[in-house]
């Protein structure tokens, strides 16, 4: 901000104080003879006079008008700055009209020169300094309003001059006379100053002048006690006449304290008042329902038996809590019950009144009662209410419950007791099992059906038993057999002819209704199993001929073709193809190759480290730090990617397992498989460089947007993985470490199979060779087809069961399968036909093509190219995904029947219900 801005500021505004003046000497003042020095002698003389008022003065008088060449000085005393920088002197004085002096010489004068001489000291002489102009300075040349002559009396003139900027430690005032006829009679010093003074709430203090009539002098201030900054910098201008310009920042009382009549102080709330904020508003009386009896206050505390919440603001009315709900209806219907009340006939003085309904379930002694468990359904939900009706579902046949319908608002959390409520007490009636969902075809043979089934959304009950209905179709008549699990074999049937089965459930309450009639046929040939056991010597002499000579034509193409491999490995690589199977792409194990760089350098593209810039640490893996970059490649717009390093210190050995991964991804090329960009082998780091997948994990990404996507987006996911899987499977890739933790999400959720990082290869001589790899690490169980962790034998229906398990972790948001229980545990659950029961809201059809997944004989279990297929219909008929199982309780679904008691909040005593349940009973096998 300039200065000439500032002035122009200043003379828009009107000025805030006047202007104080303080005198350094005034020669009225003295009470003896001033005693000035004069030089020469003859010219200046102090005389007694009267000033206006007639009061006795000393005034120093001049009239040598006639000798010519006057040159006479008068100084006064030493004068002390006080550290001013400019200072103001008034001057009264007479001067005799020249004209009315006869008989005078035209050196006849009527003006005088006023000079000052600064110095650090009292230290001028009669001599020093010199009587001339330098080293005085001149102020300016004095001449008066009004001169007098003989016949007028004398007329006083009043003249005030300014100088500065002072520096030294006082000055002297000179009076120069060139021939005048005059009389000096007061000489007064002083100087302005802007007075101490409140504005804005704010207290400037005392401030000089500046050293210019133009300057402005920063008064910086401070809030008055009370009082608080509510803009910044405080400041005043003192200007060069002494007057406050242009107040900046101001400060307003804090609560509890308000302005004064003439604003210039913040006064205390008195009592019974309040201000619960700054600023210039005043106390204003306490709320309804609070009091103060202390002066200053804020708030206003509120009543006994009266609250605020903690949303409200400080200075609302205090509230109490609501009565309890009226007139509670309740009406039941088997199982279900319907409640319906009225608004309480208090509701504290608040509108935020809401209901809760708490469900609670007494047994038949006097022990109380106790918070039902989840499985119960309140609809549309138990807190929060708004609406004044809920049904409650899933209830337990001829049981008794007490249902409290709580009235709650605002301030019910102040009280430390039990909100107001009123009590209805129902026992339900008995209900049949709702349907069967569905049911399936495990295993057909000339003469039989093996099927299973889901047991009702809706049991009502403990299930007796279930009956299995089945006729030929288009025949009337038809049989029916009874199983105690939800699995049964249909036996004495004929062979290739079509029949229609239906199946119900069973309570002490009846029957339930059957389910949709499944259409099933009997296979046209014998038992398989029978007939293998009787051709078993044939197929085995058979099969080790043929083996013999596949073995032999293996090796003579191996060894042909080793030795044409002095060309490229890119021509051993499409030789070896044409053996296998001509005009298939098959992938080739890195391992294979005599030196794993020719590997490297044949399927992945090497990289300049120039173009790769890494930019911060996104996580860690095996051998080192994962990294967020970017790829600048000539002729190719940059991009993010993800950047593996080696860490440093690494042995050859881990350098080759490193690059093994990137020799694997650089023979895929598919939209749903994480694109290899290239390697650094040259540089340090050694580097890979894949594309960038912006939401990481899939499993972590599910965690963090639980419930947030449709089934459609799920099932979509699902699709992209299987048909990812499908080309690695095309391929004969065995990915073995297929989970939701090595598939990664782009930002239009495309999902991509990653991580080739397992080895292909077990370590026999590991202490338990079962569960370790060779790179030491663990096989995931609980993602581990059963004859892969037994026998290791891992094959592309291996991966189908891995990834029956990622589709449970899709659609349950990435919860851990088989919760808490012990790898152990898991391994002895699925061994003996334990499976995963459906998440959630799990729709009916992606939860039979999980089990289907997990189906005990892999030769059994789906291609990828049918499980793409499947998806592929499911997304094109939407209405299907809308068909959910039941509720998910977190129970293992055994396919002889369902585990009973198994609460999802409990994994531990789930698992030693698992344990209870395979000890005692046999498990039906698929």
């Amino acid at each position: 901000m300039t200065m000439d801005y500032l002035l122009w500021v200043c003379s828009l505004v009107v000025p805030v104080v006047l202007a104080v003046e303080e005198t350094l000497m005034d020669s009225r003042w003295a009470t003896t003879e001033l005693a000035w020095t004069t030089f020469p002698e003859s010219g200046w003389e102090e005389v007694s006079g009267y000033d206006d008022s007639m009061s006795p003065i000393r005034t120093y008088q001049v009239c040598n008008v006639r000798q010519p060449n006057q040159n006479n000085w008068l100084r006064t005393d030493f004068i002390p700055r006080r550290g001013v920088l400019r200072v103001y002197v008034e001057l009264k004085f007479s001067v005799r009209d020249c004209a009315s002096i006869p008989n005078i010489p035209g050196s006849c004068k009527e003006t005088f020169n006023l000079f000052y001489y600064e110095s650090e000291g009292d230290t001028a002489t009669d001599t020093s300094p010199l009587w001339r102009e330098n080293p005085y300075v001149k102020v300016d040349t004095i001449a008066p309003d009004e001169s007098f002559s003989l016949l007028e009396a004398g007329r006083i003139n009043t003249k005030v001059r300014s100088f500065g900027p002072l520096s030294k430690a006082g000055f002297y005032l000179a009076f120069q006379d060139l021939g005048a006829c005059m009389s000096l009679i007061s000489v007064r010093v002083f100087f302005k100053k802007c007075s101490t003074t409140i504005a804005n709430f704010a207290v400037f203090p005392e401030t000089a002048t500046g050293a210019e009539a133009t300057s402005l002098v920063i008064a910086p201030g401070a809030c008055v006690t009370n009082a608080m900054e509510v803009s910044v910098p405080l400041k005043l201008y003192c200007n060069g006449d002494g007057e406050w310009m242009v107040p900046v920042g101001s400060c307003t009382c804090v609560a509890g304290f308000e302005p004064s009549a003439d604003s210039t102080q913040c006064q205390a709330c008195i009592p019974g008042t309040f201000k619960s904020k700054f600023g210039e508003g005043s106390c204003a009386p306490c709320p309804s329902n609070s009091r103060t009896s202390a002066r200053g206050a804020s708030i206003c505390p509120c009543q006994n038996g009266f609250y605020r919440a903690d949303s409200d603001p400080p200075d609302s009315t205090c509230t109490t809590i609501p009565s309890a709900p009226r007139n509670v209806i309740s009406s039941v219907n088997e199982t279900s019950l319907s409640l319906e009340w009225d608004e309480p006939e208090d509701t504290g003085g608040r509108s935020d009144l809401v209901y809760n309904v708490v469900c609670k379930k007494c047994l038949r002694d006097r022990s109380p009662c106790t918070r039902c468990d989840d499985n119960v359904d309140i609809a549309p939900r138990r807190l929060g209410l708004r609406q004044r009706k809920v049904v409650v579902r899933n209830l337990q046949a001829h049981t008794r419950y007490s249902f409290e319908v709580q009235a709650v608002n605002g301030v019910s959390g102040k009280i430390p007791t039990s909100p107001s409520y009123s009590t209805v007490n129902i026992t339900t009636n008995q209900a049949a099992p709702s349907a069967v969902p569905t049911v399936h075809l495990m295993r057909s043979t000339s003469d039989t059906l093996s099927l299973s089934w889901l047991p009702p959304e809706k049991p009502n009950g403990v299930i007796l038993d279930y009956e299995i209905k089945y006729h030929e179709r288009g025949q009337a008549m038809s049989h029916t057999v009874t199983a105690q699990h939800s699995s049964a074999k249909v036996e004495g049937l004929r062979a290739a002819t079509p029949y229609v089965v239906q199946v119900r459930a069973r309570t002490v309450a009846g029957y339930g209704r059957y389910s949709n009639p499944m259409d099933f046929s009997t296979s046209l040939h014998s038992d398989p199993q029978k007939s293998v056991q009787d051709q078993l010597p044939l197929i085995i002499g058979s099969a080790s001929a043929g083996l013999v000579v596949i073995v032999a034509l293996v090796v003579i193409a191996v060894v042909c073709l080793k030795k044409q491999r002095s060309g490229s490995e890119l021509e051993y690589t499409e030789k070896l193809q044409q053996y296998i199977s001509p005009g298939v792409k098959v992938y080739i194990d890195p391992f294979t190759y005599e030196d794993p760089n020719d590997a490297i350098h044949e399927f992945a593209k090497e990289i300049d480290i120039s173009c790769v810039k890494i930019e911060e640490v996104i996580g860690a893996g095996e051998f080192g730090e994962v990294c967020r970059g970017r790829l600048k490649q000539a002729g190719r717009r940059e991009m993010v990617v993800a950047i593996k390093t080696l860490k440093a210190g690494y042995t050859e050995r881990q350098r080759r397992d490193f690059l093994a991964e990137a020799s694997i991804m650089g023979q895929f090329d598919h939209p749903n498989v994480i694109r290899l960009e290239g390697v650094l082998t040259r540089s340090c780091p050694v580097l890979i460089i894949t594309e960038f997948m912006e939401n990481g994990a899939l499993d972590s990404f599910l965690r963090l947007n639980d419930g947030r996507f449709t089934m459609t987006q799920l099932v979509g996911m699902l699709r992209g993985i299987a048909a990812g899987m499908k080309y690695l499977s095309d391929m004969n890739y065995v990915h073995r470490d297929l989970a939701a933790r090595n598939i990664l999400v782009n930002s239009n959720l495309v999902c991509k199979v990653s991580d080739f990082g397992l080895s292909r290869f077990l370590d026999d001589t590991s202490a338990d060779p079962t569960y370790t790899s060779s790179l030491g690490g663990k096989i995931p169980i609980r993602w581990t087809a059963p004859e892969a962790i037994a026998f290791r034998k891992f094959t592309s229906a291996s991966d189908v069961w891995s990834y029956g398990i990622v589709m449970w972790e899709v659609v349950s948001y990435g919860e851990r399968p088989y919760w808490d229980m012990s790898n152990q545990d898991v391994m002895t659950a699925v061994e003996q036909d334990y499976r995963l029961p459906p998440p959630m809201d799990c729709p009916m059809v992606l939860h039979q093509l999980m089990l289907e997944c997990w189906m005990k004989e892999r030769n059994l279990r789906p291609k990828f190219s049918r499980i793409v297929s499947t998806l592929d219909k499911l997304l094109r008929n939407a209405a299907s995904l809308k068909v959910v199982t039941s509720t998910y309780s977190g129970d293992l679904l055994r396919l002889g029947g369902t585990l009973p008691g198994h609460n999802r909040k409990s994994p531990d005593s789930s698992q030693e219900i698992v344990r209870q349940q395979m000890s005692q009973t046999l498990p039906i096998r698929v």
